[in-house]
């Protein structure tokens, strides 16, 4: 199981519900690594896609604890032990988890790959990525080609777990 996310120089990834930069050249590489998966995310990721759509061309799976919240569009699970019931359907290498916060904490110990758009700014952000570079339980496989995008760079690096 892998994970896909953009975080700033302070691993930020989100705020106010949104967002801290959308590039596009970024946004391509995520529909290109979830298209034809399993995309797993939060209600709040869910909250925050345009219209509250279902991510197209992709198996679309929610974590809410909240037993109320249904979707037909939707996978949802309710628990933990839901979600990983769920998720045995697919296999790993398929599964991508895209957020938010919380659902990152409580699945990391679950993921293989992370693969991270790391923007060389610092924006306000009310939602953060565990600083993985301090986490010896992963390393750097591979680091992409420092691009810019509105004067700010960006690369894209693949951490594996040890």
């Amino acid at each position: 199981m892998k994970a896909i996310v953009s975080v700033d120089q302070n691993w930020g990834i989100g705020y106010k519900g949104d967002l801290l930069l959308k590039i596009p050249e970024d946004m391509k590489f995520f529909k290109q690594m979830t298209v034809g998966k399993v995309v797993v995310m939060g209600r709040g990721t869910y909250e925050s896609l345009p219209g509250k759509e279902p991510l197209k061309g992709r198996t679309n799976i929610i974590l809410s604890t909240n037993k109320d919240f249904q979707d037909e569009r939707f996978i949802i699970c309710h628990s933990l032990e839901d979600l990983l019931q769920e998720l045995k359907k697919y296999p790993s290498d398929d599964i991508c988890v895209i957020g938010g916060e919380s659902l990152f904490q409580l699945l990391m110990p679950y993921l293989n790959e992370l693969y991270v758009t790391k923007i060389r700014h610092t924006f306000p952000a009310d939602k953060h990525l565990r600083n993985v570079d301090e986490d010896d339980n992963w390393k750097v496989e591979s680091e992409g080609e420092l691009q810019t995008y509105n004067d700010i760079q960006y690369s894209v690096v693949k951490y594996i777990r040890k």
